[in-house]
């Protein structure tokens, strides 16, 4: 799950305006759902902007190809390299704390 960048450039949408969006009858309180406790063990990327929780159409995608792969017994999508780079920044910090 990547991180929503609120001053990304990307539109923040609402849970209401996230289920318009997605196909068939999916009720805004869905989505809240999938950013709270998730479904097949994967959350929706979301923030809280003026108490109200927001997403991304790319938080979106990635929910949903993570949920399908997991249903369909695939593995989940690879990492981006923006992950990547902080994992490997988060690993390096363990590490220095460690003393190694």
């Amino acid at each position: 799950m990547s991180p929503i960048d609120p001053f990304g450039g990307a539109e923040l949408l609402t849970c209401a305006q996230a289920a318009k969006l997605l196909p068939g009858h999916v009720a805004a309180s869905t989505v809240w759902r999938w950013m709270t406790r998730g479904c097949r063990g994967h959350r929706l990327a979301s923030i809280i902007v003026s108490g109200a929780r927001r997403t991304t159409k790319d938080a979106i995608r990635e929910f949903l190809a993570a949920i399908t792969a997991e249903a369909d017994g695939l593995r989940p999508p690879l990492r981006t390299p923006r992950q990547r780079e902080r994992a490997a920044d988060a690993a390096d910090r363990r590490l220095a704390r460690a003393g190694m």
